[in-house]
């Protein structure tokens, strides 16, 4: 029996993603009709909360999780997390609302989470297919991966993408409680604990383009919190083994 879209809830986050946030439902919703979309909204100003409710009003399965105030994407994931466990979801993506991940990879996504726990979609696992992004942005997180992989050992090319499904099961293993990231660090975190307690991740390649309405949510804190998170795990894979 294949994937139904009933069984799939896709995350979106959000913080002043007005301009996108109407464009993102109705072309996931062209691609997978019968899936449910929770956004996660961290009480933004410009109102994408509100915009949010109003599709809800005319269009099934969309929901809303308005957290009091911002805290970062990790924490907003788990959030989300949270909400979906408390459900009957089966599948359970990570997705960006500002068109960097194209639906129109979602079909892809499905047919990999058939046979396997986690599918990440990967700007790096065929060569590097990314769009947009200023040679400064583009090296720094090529580079990033490329070092992270080798300091803790996880096969995974593009593991700080934020393109994802996870099945159920990875998500009910996982102990929300021990995730410190709260910036784009939280994949690496995320994807980290699904390796270790072995479960199976499949990339995917996907072509990442940089958005056109908005503002990047990317900072020096972030970047520094990556950093530090990567000793952390190193340190982690070190004393405890690799396995």
């Amino acid at each position: 029996m294949g994937i139904m879209g009933t069984q799939i809830l896709i995350i979106i986050p959000t913080y002043n993603e007005r301009e996108n946030i109407t464009l993102i439902v109705r072309e996931i919703r062209k691609v997978v009709p019968d899936c449910d979309i929770l956004v996660v909204d961290d009480s933004s100003p410009d109102g994408t909360g509100a915009c949010v409710t109003e599709i809800a009003k005319t269009t099934a399965g969309i929901h809303l999780l308005t957290r009091a105030k911002k805290e970062g994407l990790g924490k907003a994931y788990i959030s989300g997390f949270k909400w979906a466990l408390e459900r009957d979801y089966k599948y359970i993506f990570e997705m960006d609302a500002d068109f960097s991940h194209d639906p129109k990879y979602l079909p892809d996504f499905i047919e990999a989470i058939a046979t396997s726990d986690l599918v990440i979609g990967s700007r790096y696992v065929s060569g590097v297919n990314v769009v947009n992004w200023p040679m400064s942005r583009l090296l720094l997180s090529y580079f990033a991966n490329k070092v992270t992989r080798f300091m803790i050992g996880i096969p995974v090319k593009d593991i700080t993408a934020g393109f994802k499904c996870f099945r159920r099961e990875v998500l009910e293993a996982l102990v929300f409680d021990e995730v410190d990231s709260s910036g784009y660090s939280f994949q690496i975190e995320i994807n980290f604990f699904a390796w270790k307690k072995g479960f199976k991740i499949t990339e995917v390649p996907i072509v990442f383009t940089d958005r056109r309405r908005g503002v990047s949510k990317m900072s020096s804190k972030i970047i520094r919190e990556a950093f530090i998170l990567i000793w952390k795990l190193r340190f982690a894979t070190l004393f405890r083994g690799n396995k």
